[in-house]
């Protein structure tokens, strides 16, 4: 028996449906690990030939045997090296998710994974069976038994103790799981967990990468069979990962390893957010981005991310006044985009607006001026951002955050216009605190302090303010938290002090808004429960609870 055996654990992104190129890419970094890096075993992670999540393109034939055909090519180039690769397994009429161990030129043993995640962002049960007929992959590799589960897998105990009972002293497990907000610590404590409960060293390979509303951070790790974690490799970005395994010891030794510097939650969700824009303007062929820019907080911080993600070149910012625009907000939209070296572009809205007004003055002769004409405005701004976009090509972003989505705090066909929304994910208190985090790292700071501190406002009226309308930020974003993420009742909210006149405003708003949501365009999840894949409600809903 060796006495060690090195690892690879390549962390990379593989989009969906680029089949083809995943298989091209796995077999370029096998080879990479095997020749670089010396490795024995190299473990990529789940449904890595198809990208995750693959959706409807599973319910393919033609999909799933380009899938069948790209292990089949990748398998042929397993030379010198063991690859674990992930894979959906077409079997007659079922469809497996599956990591199969290819090694010597062709697939020695396949995994089917047992548990399907049917919560959250998964919905696996919709595409895939367990096979019930399917058991534990134990593999040999220089003397050493390795163990084979997925993902999902690892969060119940019996996949894991039943490898380790089939004679696994080191298990890997490839995964597809998204970020959020502290799920690194929980991580963690499985991990530790589980290695304690059964004695197995685990190695533990995350994807990395955007893939429309969801991030996932890579973040991989790996447990010696004592329960002890190791220091997670860096979030959000591509490495190949090596490790010496100590067989006596069952323990695991870094030899090429990146930490990550940063591992605070401010610093995970900007780097979820740019990751996001990144690549969800690379995976739909968008080189450039637009987005309205205000001198308020929101598109202060979407500029701010839109620069880190893209490059300041890539981004144009559109200012747009109307007859209720403060100078200050002009100015601050000057000052951002010379400090961070970014194209604004100046188009009044008032033509705009004007001749909404004089087509419909014969219809409203008589009516009171009232949201109808303050959302004309916002739907003045988003027709010329959405023409400047089409014009000359780009991606629009959209601006809006957690709460204003919550409470429909939004125009429709106006600021929520665009293609991609990345403080859709955020509540109004977590933009001004990103903000000020992101002013304290790089040097100069990229958000005007004066935008952080001024009252934040729609300015489509005179003298607005947001809180003209809304209770304050502080207080609607902790109801919303309970509700929407804690998914607390309107009793428990109003049992942890809130004054029950504003909750019953609040979770109405919340209700009657969910058509709007229903509208929105995508936005990176960072929270237990984001509007879109995650939290789904019904339009038309009766329940008051």
């Amino acid at each position: 028996m060796s006495q060690s055996l090195r690892i690879a654990l390549a962390q990379f992104d593989f989009p969906v449906g680029d089949v083809d190129g995943n298989a091209s890419r796995i077999i370029e970094l096998m080879h990479e690990a095997r020749d670089e890096y010396g490795a024995d075993v190299v473990l990529f992670p789940e449904l890595a030939i198809s990208g995750y999540p693959p959706e409807d393109l599973l319910m393919r034939p033609g999909f799933l045997r380009s899938c069948e055909q790209a292990l089949a090519r990748v398998a042929a180039e397993a030379q010198g090296i063991v690859a674990v690769v992930g894979w959906p397994q077409s079997a007659g009429a079922v469809v497996y998710n599956a990591a199969s161990v290819l090694r010597e030129g062709a697939i020695a043993s396949t995994y089917r994974k047992r548990e399907l995640p049917n919560y959250a962002v998964f919905d696996e049960r919709r595409y895939f069976d367990v096979d019930p007929d399917g058991g534990n992959c134990v593999f040999e590799v220089n003397g050493v038994q390795l163990g084979l589960v997925i993902c999902e897998d690892l969060w119940f105990p019996e996949p894991l103790a039943a490898t380790a009972k089939a004679g696994a002293e080191l298990v890997l497990v490839p995964n597809a799981s998204p970020y959020e907000r502290g799920k690194h610590a929980q991580r963690d404590a499985l991990l530790a967990e589980r290695s304690r409960d059964t004695g197995v060293a685990i190695a533990y390979v995350n994807t990395v990468g955007g893939q429309d509303a969801v991030v996932f951070d890579g973040a991989s790790v790996v447990a010696d069979g004592d329960g002890t974690v190791h220091p997670a490799a860096v979030a959000f970005s591509e490495e190949m990962l090596v490790v010496e395994y100590n067989v006596a010891a069952r323990s695991f030794m870094p030899l090429h390893w990146i930490d990550d510097g940063d591992e605070s939650m401010d610093a995970l969700a900007w780097r979820a957010v740019t990751r996001g824009i990144q690549d969800y303007c690379g995976k739909n062929g968008f080189s450039k981005v637009w987005l309205g820019l205000s001198g308020g907080i929101d598109s202060a911080l979407v500029l701010a991310m839109a620069v880190d993600a893209l490059g300041a070149e890539n981004v144009t910012a559109v200012s747009m006044p109307s007859r209720y625009t403060a100078d200050l907000s002009n100015d601050l939209a000057v000052e951002q985009c010379r400090a961070l070296g970014v194209k604004l572009e100046t188009v009044p809205i008032e033509p705009a607006f004007q001749g909404l007004m004089q087509s419909l003055s014969a219809m409203f002769e008589g009516q009171a001026a009232d949201v109808t004409e303050e959302n004309l405005q916002s739907r003045s701004r988003g027709v010329i951002l959405m023409a400047l976009s089409n014009k000359f090509g780009g991606l629009l972003l959209t601006t809006g955050n957690k709460s204003e989505y919550a409470v429909g705090y939004a125009t429709i066909y106006g600021d929520m216009c665009g293609g991609y929304a990345p403080l859709k994910d955020l509540y109004k208190t977590e933009v001004y605190g990103l903000s000020k985090w992101r002013n304290t790292v790089g040097g100069a700071p990229v958000i005007p302090p004066a935008v952080i501190a001024r009252a934040p406002s729609a300015e489509l009226r005179d003298n607005q303010t947001d809180q003209d309308s809304l209770p304050a930020y502080d207080v609607l974003d902790g109801i919303l938290y309970r509700y929407i993420d804690q998914e607390q009742s309107r009793e428990d909210i109003v049992g942890a002090g809130y004054a029950p006149e504003i909750v019953d405003r609040v979770l109405k708003l919340v209700r009657i808004s969910e058509w709007k949501r229903h509208q929105a365009a995508p936005g990176p999840k960072v929270s237990r429960r984001a509007f879109g894949r995650e939290r789904r409600y019904p339009i038309s809903n009766g329940y008051r609870g």
